[in-house]
């Protein structure tokens, strides 16, 4: 199983990134997934997730009406698109699957079986 972060970059404060995650070696579709970060001295902190299906989104509160996290299960690829970014969204960012029985998501980092290699997005202000 391998998922690939990337889409990371150097973008000022205001703009906009899209990170995607490709997953290989699973059953995308039997999956959610999510997005998490962690920015330097700190803990890595939930940000979005989604359902298998993708009907069911939700998302950290410092992120919310900014963010938005999308999947296309033809393509095995999740995705974050990040707009109206602040300094403060500087992290290393993870994707991570979970295998779910139902429509279910999760923002526990221990309900993810799999993890991305990260993919580092910076914020200059």
């Amino acid at each position: 199983v391998q998922l690939q972060a990337y889409g990371g970059g150097l973008v000022q404060a205001g703009g906009s990134l899209r990170l995607s995650c490709a997953a290989s070696g699973l059953t995308f579709s039997m999956y959610s997934m999510g997005w998490f970060r962690q920015a330097l001295g700190k803990e890595r902190e939930f940000v979005a997730a989604i359902s298998r299906t993708g009907r069911s989104t939700d998302y950290a509160d410092s992120v919310k009406g900014r963010f938005t996290i999308s999947r296309d299960n033809a393509k095995n690829t999740a995705y974050l698109q990040m707009n109206s970014m602040k300094p403060e969204d500087t992290a290393v960012y993870y994707c991570a699957g979970a295998p779910t029985r139902r429509d279910g998501i999760s923002q526990t980092t221990g309900n993810y079986n799999y993890w991305g290699q990260g993919t580092l997005v910076t914020v200059s202000s």
